[in-house]
């Protein structure tokens, strides 16, 4: 039985003296009282009243129980008055996981901006270059970059962005001729350890075509494929919210127009949607609406 209630039967019997007033104020049968105060009694391994006919009294052992009783009754509604509180205003720390790149370039700046919303809250950026799990280490958010996401897990989608083939103008003038996606295969690439390592996927006319590359850096962190590609390692494929302001200012140089390298989805992944706490929420709503206006 449940022994937080078991335990207000209890203290409610205790103090009235009465199985049937506490019955009347708990809104109970007497059997049921009964019940509970068995299963106390089971718990503690003690008998806590003495019953008679006429009245209900506290033995030794009851005596301790009682006091040690309400006091777990008083730190229940403590937690209780707490949650409630929660779930009107935002507060707590959330511990939130995203890639080097996507922190680095977008979600720094949108922490920054979802803290100064809501000021009792704070934020544990976690930065990893792999899928973690939420439950062994702590993770209240994970931001992932992925089309194919596992089914499994709880995810919101909070935006996309598009992927560019590009390079340094410093290789590109060394370099071969690139008019189609067949001259790719003379050049030097720079490849991401998981996605596109040995081939390049791009859309052409409305098909799909995978291109055979020679991959002669890889890494698993985009950041440090745009800063080898900005040194002139080579072509590489990298997200436009990381490589945008570099082609404005002409250090990189976007390449092959119409052919198009797949764009990805921004996911937030959490443990599960009931009794979410309203930072959590908040902080999803704030980063959906914030990655729909600028990847």
């Amino acid at each position: 039985m449940d022994r937080l209630t078991a335990m207000r039967v209890f203290v409610e019997v205790a103090e009235r003296g009465s199985l049937t007033q506490a019955a009347d104020v708990l809104e109970m049968s007497r059997a049921m009282v009964s019940r509970y105060l068995e299963s106390v009694e089971q718990w503690l391994g003690a008998r806590l009243l003495q019953r008679t006919t006429r009245r209900v009294s506290l033995t030794e052992a009851g005596s301790g129980a009682l006091q040690r009783c309400r006091q777990m009754l008083e730190l229940a509604r403590e937690a209780e008055a707490a949650a409630g509180e929660q779930r009107l205003v935002p507060r707590g720390r959330l511990r939130v996981t995203a890639s080097a790149s996507l922190a680095q370039a977008r979600l720094a700046a949108a922490l920054t901006a979802f803290l100064a919303c809501y000021p009792d809250c704070e934020v544990e950026l976690v930065v990893l270059e792999r899928a973690v799990n939420l439950v062994e280490e702590r993770i209240d958010l994970a931001v992932r970059i992925s089309n194919q996401l596992d089914p499994n897990l709880v995810a919101r989608p909070l935006g996309r962005f598009g992927s560019v083939l590009c390079a340094a103008p410093a290789y590109l003038a060394g370099a071969a001729p690139l008019a189609t996606h067949e001259d790719l295969r003379q050049h030097r690439c720079v490849t991401h350890a998981y996605v596109n390592r040995n081939d390049y996927a791009l859309q052409h006319q409305g098909r799909w075509l995978r291109v055979p590359v020679r991959s002669v850096l890889q890494s698993n962190d985009a950041s440090v494929m745009h800063r080898a590609v900005l040194a002139g390692a080579g072509i590489a494929i990298l997200p436009s919210y990381l490589i945008d302001e570099d082609v404005r200012a002409g250090r990189l140089q976007r390449l092959l127009p119409g052919y198009e390298p797949e764009a990805h989805a921004i996911h937030g992944v959490y443990l599960s949607r009931q009794y979410q706490p309203l930072a959590l929420r908040l902080l999803l709503d704030f980063l959906a609406e914030r990655f729909e206006n600028s990847l």
